[in-house]
């Protein structure tokens, strides 16, 4: 059940964002279908809390995590602060219509998933977003907590994922149309993208590089390409450095733009976003000429990793502007 493990920690999930683009057009097709068709395709009320077990996690939580995000209630029949949480949960997911799942786990039924998440005690919250697991809170939280969780779980799901949520109509049958969306036909480059997600997990970098170029040398816009052969390359140039004296160099070197760019690969590589960014832009404010011009596009092409709509990209390119300005 565990989620697909990230290649680079913090910064971006290939697969994630392949099934988020799927999940966003099949949610699309499931709201105009349902305009249509008076409602028809959509869930009923009753749908957006369900109880999960270990043989459902797979099709319930995971794979309607690129749907919708699915808050996770672990919960058991003797927590009393369970008693107290879950129903907040159970009226916030109506509430919330469709912008989230709710996935209810009696955890003295399911140990196992209670291992996997790491759950401590109960009850407990987590999150699956596009098939990535997150901790939200533990024990009892106050109502205003939650929502604020929840407005920042489906902001993440909305613009880093693409999750639209769910279409509810309060007509529908409970159960009587989980997914009504016609499943999207594979796309011309999808087998070469999946080879180049396999090459990257195997280590093999040159390999997604080149397969990545060939998306990209007959379909220059593909996203999921561009980002692909960023994070690719990436990791090419990091692979055989040593950190120490990488960060070392960087240290004694405040001016030089090469030592500079080699620190910010791999603080962006080891999920250090923001430090990667303002590394760059600090050298840009202290280099000219070819210097500067190789920091900044160094700084644009960790933007692509990192992807254009990451709010620290954002403020990263307004920061970028004032240096160069």
């Amino acid at each position: 059940m565990q989620p697909r493990n990230m290649s680079m920690s913090g910064v971006v999930d290939l697969a994630a964002v392949k099934q988020a683009q799927e999940a966003k057009a099949k949610a699309e097709q499931a709201r105009a279908e349902a305009a249509r068709n008076g409602g028809t395709g959509a869930v009923s009320p009753a749908d957006l809390v369900i109880d999960v077990d270990e043989a459902g996690f797979e099709s319930e939580v995971l794979q309607r995590s690129t749907e919708v995000p699915v808050v996770i209630d672990f919960w058991a029949e003797w927590c009393e602060p369970c008693k107290q949480l879950s129903p907040v949960l159970e009226r916030l997911a109506v509430e919330y219509n469709g912008r989230f799942l709710l996935a209810k786990i009696d955890v003295d039924a399911n140990q196992m998933l209670m291992q996997q998440f790491g759950v401590q005690g109960i009850p407990a919250v987590f999150a699956v977003v596009a098939g990535q697991a997150l901790p939200l809170f533990q024990g009892a939280a106050g109502e205003a907590q939650i929502r604020q969780t929840l407005d920042q779980l489906v902001q993440v799901g909305e613009e880093r994922f693409g999750l639209t949520g769910l279409v509810v109509d309060p007509e529908a049958e409970p159960g009587a149309a989980q997914s009504a969306a016609p499943e999207r036909p594979a796309g011309p480059h999808d087998a070469a993208l999946d080879a180049a997600v396999q090459a990257m997990d195997a280590g093999d970098l040159g390999g997604a590089v080149q397969a990545y170029k060939n998306v990209l040398a007959e379909e220059p816009g593909n996203t999921e390409a561009k980002l692909g052969l960023a994070q690719a390359e990436l990791l090419q140039r990091v692979q055989d450095a040593d950190p120490q004296k990488v960060r070392q160099e960087a240290a004694d070197k405040p001016t030089d733009a090469r030592a500079q760019i080699a620190a910010a690969d791999l603080e962006l590589v080891g999920g250090h976003v923001e430090d990667a960014f303002g590394r760059l832009i600090d050298t840009v404010r202290v280099t000219a000429g070819d210097d500067r011009d190789a920091v900044r596009l160094r700084l644009l092409e960790l933007f692509e990793v990192v992807g254009a709509e990451d709010p620290r990209v954002a403020a990263a390119r307004r920061a970028l502007a004032r240096a160069l300005f």
